[in-house]
């Protein structure tokens, strides 16, 4: 019986990669993700096995590496950011324990930087209180929970990340999302916008909740709103933990 671990490689710059995230690839003989974060890490693939699909197909591609641990062999499972915010960590375990337990391989979970610490140090230190993070993709999640979680988050106070806030064919639903927080939030409360964070043309720009949604926005942008006690100051995004400064 072989093992599988699954792995985060962080936001996609090689040198926000941890260094056991890097040993359990370079260990493994068979890495399997998808096929965007597979290009991410293509100097690391020389003479791997490759199992890499498209979106949708996690199921199948999880499968495919579960399998490929049962015959014996070194797998690794590979999500951007975190493999347990968003990433495959939870579908392998939920395959692996339908499984009969003598049949199970050994799978390890690896933790990675998640794109939300990212896009915050890009930002400077949006996230030193309390936050929450939401996906606004409703292609697993309804959006009507996606929108009661949002107005709570808002009503809670809490500092909130935004993953996937915009795709062509989700234009709108940040615009529903802006709408429910400025029910609870000041309109001038800083937002925070960054594109590629960690990657190749990374850029940011800090707005507010009145005006955020004119910004360049898109599936590889992290927005991050802030509380009541966030500001922003010449070039810098922040929100006090309460020491007396």
């Amino acid at each position: 019986m072989g093992i599988i671990k699954v792995i985060g490689i962080g936001p996609g710059g090689k040198d926000d990669m941890t260094p056991r995230a890097l040993k359990a690839i370079q260990e493994a003989d068979t890495v399997a993700g998808y096929n965007t974060y597979i290009k991410l890490i293509n100097y690391l693939l020389d003479g791997k096995n490759v199992i890499g699909t498209g979106m949708m197909q996690e199921i199948d591609r999880c499968k495919m590496a579960l399998a490929e641990a049962v015959k014996g062999h070194n797998v690794a499972v590979v999500s951007s950011g975190d493999s347990g915010v968003y990433g495959m960590a939870g579908l392998i375990l939920e395959l692996l324990l339908k499984m009969p337990k003598e049949e199970r391989p050994q799978v390890q979970i690896v933790a990675g930087l998640s794109a939300v610490n990212a896009a915050a140090a890009v930002l400077g230190a949006p996230l030193m209180h309390d936050f929450a993070i939401i996906s606004l993709s409703d292609l697993l999640t309804p959006w009507k929970l996606i929108k009661k979680r949002a107005d709570l988050a808002a009503q809670g106070d809490f500092v909130i990340g935004l993953y996937n806030p915009k795709s062509h064919k989700r234009v709108h639903h940040i615009e529903e999302i802006r709408e429910i927080m400025l029910k609870h939030k000041d309109p001038k409360t800083p937002v925070g916008i960054v594109n590629n964070a960690s990657r190749e043309n990374e850029t940011m720009v800090i707005s507010d909740l009145e005006n955020f949604t004119k910004e360049d926005i898109n599936m590889f942008s992290m927005v991050i709103i802030g509380n009541s006690k966030t500001f922003a100051k010449d070039g810098f995004m922040v929100t006090p933990r309460g020491y007396e400064v």
